[in-house]
């Protein structure tokens, strides 16, 4: 048995993260990617910090949810189509079984109590802003997931929020209507009573509820994080987090039949208990969703068994300024500006290291983001105006502007010979620009 254990975790360690020889089949490639991605997830979740995030979302949540489904009501009702609340709600509470009728029915009882005359111009704004905060929320921890340290601007903010509150609800709504209408059309009738015709039909009926499950997942995946994501990579995780919410959602259903006891200890406060615990579920898989899709996005970084590397202070100046050329070079040919993932390409950086060096750069007053649906960086000035030595000098200093000013403990020789050694630097670049440097041309060459 002890050796049984040992080989298993040296296959986890050590051979699962062995390059595979060039003829291996396809099939066994992607049966070892998809073991590294499970490994790395299952890691990820035994620190907690999914776990923590999907608790929090559980409050803003229970806070949230009745503005939230009164704007919703509100849009649906002005096409007409508000009574498909009712069946949406009760389609995602069905893992808790008896007793997701009777929190529907209370959930639509307190949307009805919603009026907006008795609430006033301050009650109205603290609806939407406990419909924001949630949304708000749900970016940050898809942000930590696909390991984006900047949110959206205010602006952004805004205008993405609002057209998830108001225009989600109307695709939702469109979508289960759309199917509903094609599966009662005449032709797809008729074709029911044509075999194989007729289970096929059957089959994708009994499939259609899955099918929008992921298919909303993907929306989520693709648009709440600050990133780009692949439709594909999205996808995925969709499929896989689609896949725990059916199995873990019949699990639970199954807890919620033959929680007598639970009853009976907590009276009617274990619907809420259910409730709450559901929630925390469903937030628990679809941040589980995300992160898969994030490492089928970022190969690399599976390869690298998912651990975050930190630049050395050598790299970090070879990187950065290697950086700032790619950008440059960029600008002076008049090509448009490189985005995160172009970036990525150009410097062969993984993702969040790139990103500490773009926001180092930009505090700088080096690069600047252009406005637009995807960050773009250019040169925040002439780069014949840049100095290869204040880029330097940023890379080197950019913690220490954070820090509380600290009295040097130096002894005076060690000082010198730093002294020395930046003004050998200094006599090096001279005052080599960073167009100088981009078009190759070195001084001392």
């Amino acid at each position: 048995m002890a050796e049984l254990i040992a080989n298993i975790k040296k296959f986890f360690l050590v051979t699962l993260w062995q390059e595979l020889p060039e003829q291996t089949h396809a099939i066994w490639r992607g049966v070892n990617n998809s073991l590294r991605i499970s490994y790395i997830v299952v890691r990820e979740l035994g620190k907690g910090e999914l776990n923590l995030r999907a608790m929090s979302l559980v409050f803003t949540t229970l806070l949230s949810l009745v503005p939230l489904i009164a704007v919703a009501f509100s849009v649906l009702k002005a096409f007409g189509v508000h009574n498909q609340i009712e069946p949406f709600l009760l389609s995602m509470l069905e893992p808790l079984g008896e007793k997701g009728p009777e929190i529907t029915s209370n959930i639509i009882g307190f949307v009805q109590n919603v009026k907006v005359g008795v609430l006033g111009s301050l009650g109205v704004a603290m609806l939407f802003y406990t419909i924001i905060a949630l949304v708000q929320k749900i970016e940050n921890a898809f942000n930590y997931v696909w390991r984006v340290k900047r949110a959206r601007t205010l602006a952004r903010r805004f205008t993405d929020y609002l057209s998830v509150v108001m225009i989600g609800p109307v695709l939702v709504v469109t979508a289960l209507g759309l199917a509903a209408t094609v599966m009662n059309h005449d032709v797809v009738l008729s074709l029911q009573s044509i075999e194989p015709f007729g289970t096929l039909l059957l089959f994708a009926t009994k499939l259609m509820p899955y099918l929008m499950i992921i298919l909303a997942f993907t929306f989520l995946y693709m648009f709440i994080p600050n990133t780009r994501v692949e439709l594909m990579s999205a996808l995925m995780g969709a499929a896989v987090a689609g896949v725990l919410w059916i199995t873990v959602g019949k699990i639970f259903a199954s807890f919620v039949a033959s929680s007598s006891n639970y009853t009976a200890i907590y009276s009617s406060f274990a619907i809420l208990f259910f409730f709450m615990i559901w929630l925390y579920l469903a937030w628990f898989i679809l941040l589980i969703g995300s992160q898969v899709a994030f490492y089928l996005q970022h190969p690399k970084l599976v390869q690298f068994g998912g651990r975050h590397y930190e630049l050395s202070p050598r790299l970090r100046e070879k990187e950065g300024i290697w950086l700032m050329t790619v950008i440059a070079k960029q600008f002076y040919q008049q090509q448009p500006a490189l985005n995160m993932e172009q970036l990525e390409q150009q410097t062969s950086l993984m993702g969040e290291t790139l990103e500490e060096l773009v926001m180092t750069l930009e505090q700088g007053g080096f690069i600047v983001e252009l406005t637009g649906d995807e960050s773009r960086y250019q040169p925040a000035q002439d780069i014949a105006a840049i100095r290869v030595s204040s880029i330097l000098n940023c890379l080197r200093t950019a913690e220490e502007s954070k820090l509380m000013d600290v009295k040097s403990m130096i002894d005076a020789p060690v000082e010198k010979l730093l002294q020395r050694l930046e003004q050998a630097q200094q006599t090096t670049l001279g005052d080599l620009s960073l167009r100088d440097l981009a078009l190759g041309k070195l001084k001392h060459d």
